[in-house]
């Protein structure tokens, strides 16, 4: 075998592997965002910040100390069981979907 054949097996892996080891990830990011979208951004807004409405209802802004404060431990608790007007989801949603929510909520906030 030439050496530009094995360049391009090696390239063509490479290529493969990368793909079937990035898809899963992107999937369960992309399926985070999607509930993000459809359960929580009324309130808390795309970026985090909330909007209007949720600023009335006493929505925190994901950027402020208090919430980057809270461990992740307690996201999930507060998107599970709720929280003042904040509705509980550990009825409409699995424990793997608010853990990755919880984890969503810290990075929104971090940008």
């Amino acid at each position: 075998m030439n050496r530009l054949a094995s360049y391009k097996i090696q390239a063509m892996f490479f290529a493969a592997f990368t793909f079937l080891f990035l898809t899963p990830h992107a999937r369960a990011q992309s399926e985070v965002e999607k509930t993000y979208k459809t359960k929580c951004v009324a309130c808390h807004a795309a970026d985090g910040g909330g909007t209007e409405v949720g600023k009335k209802l006493g929505a925190h802004d994901f950027n402020s100390s208090q919430v980057q404060g809270e461990s992740e431990a307690d996201l999930t608790q507060i998107i599970a069981k709720g929280k003042n007007k904040m509705p509980a989801y550990e009825k409409s949603l699995k424990p793997d979907e608010i853990k990755g929510l919880a984890a969503y909520v810290r990075e929104l906030g971090k940008k």
